[in-house]
């Protein structure tokens, strides 16, 4: 008679759990772009100058980030705690955990002509904004001809 708040449906837990497994392998692409379970979700451009990288990491605390630029491969890491009551609180209970909580990890490969003593990493209102400027060598120029 009495129905709960929040009921819990076996089948439907079943069938989101199927979804998770299902985009965890799908590898089309969305609107999203490819890694849609992936944290921070990343936009990646750039300039015939610079590699613009923007991560977006909402809640972070800037000195919590750790950028690295190894043998052409940039990470960004970090972990973002949790701010859900805790478990052992039996005072409190969590009925929807959409947000993503814990050790992150991204990695990405840059390309050759980036230079990797010219580096920028700022971060405001939650983005992230990396810049890579690209070697002089391989920048375009025009040769006049005589």
């Amino acid at each position: 008679m009495y129905r709960s708040l929040f009921p819990r449906d076996m089948f439907a837990e079943l069938d989101r759990l199927q979804r998770d497994m299902q985009q965890a392998f799908d590898l089309s692409p969305s609107i999203r772009g490819f890694g849609r379970q992936s944290f921070p979700a990343l936009n990646v451009g750039g300039t015939p100058q610079t590699v613009e990288i923007y991560a977006f990491a909402p809640g972070l605390d800037p000195a919590t980030l750790e950028v690295q630029l190894e043998r052409g491969l940039l990470t960004i890491a970090g972990e973002r705690k949790n701010s859900l009551a805790e478990a052992g609180d039996s005072k409190s209970a969590v009925h929807i955990n959409e947000r993503f909580a814990g050790t992150f990890r991204r990695v990405l490969t840059l390309p050759e002509d980036a230079d990797p003593e010219a580096v920028q990493a700022r971060c405001k209102d939650g983005v992230l904004h990396i810049t890579v400027q690209r070697r002089a060598a391989s920048q375009p120029r025009r040769i006049t001809v005589q």
